[in-house]
């Protein structure tokens, strides 16, 4: 493999991938519940109520799929009463630098 053979089959890896995380980024809510999450744990209720605009089902289906990314964890306690809560993972709080700068060029450069 030559060089430039390297340096493409690179940038073929880095668009797949930037492709994957802007694909799965950029599905309405995913961003918003993984910032909701970033200080602690939050239960479902008290998500729902942060997030304007956004319904239960659809809040469900966003807390699925951040779950099975590995991005957020549902934790349960037992209490009594049960409760449950969703929490980032390493994972999601390692991509919390890179939302943050996504959010201060979108604040520069999108009107």
């Amino acid at each position: 493999m030559t060089a430039v053979d390297g340096q493409h089959a690179s940038c073929v890896r880095r668009d797949a991938a930037l492709s994957r995380a802007f694909e799965f980024l950029g599905r309405r809510w995913n961003a918003a519940v993984l910032g909701k999450l970033r200080d602690g744990p939050v239960g479902f209720r008290d998500l729902s109520r942060s997030i304007s605009g956004i319904s239960d089902s659809v809040l469900s289906n966003r807390l699925s799929s951040l779950v099975i990314a590995g991005l957020i964890v549902r934790i349960v306690d037992e209490g009594p009463p049960v409760s449950v809560s969703y929490g980032l993972t390493p994972a999601g709080h390692a991509l919390m630098p890179a939302l943050d700068r996504i959010a201060d060029w979108a604040d520069e450069h999108i009107p």
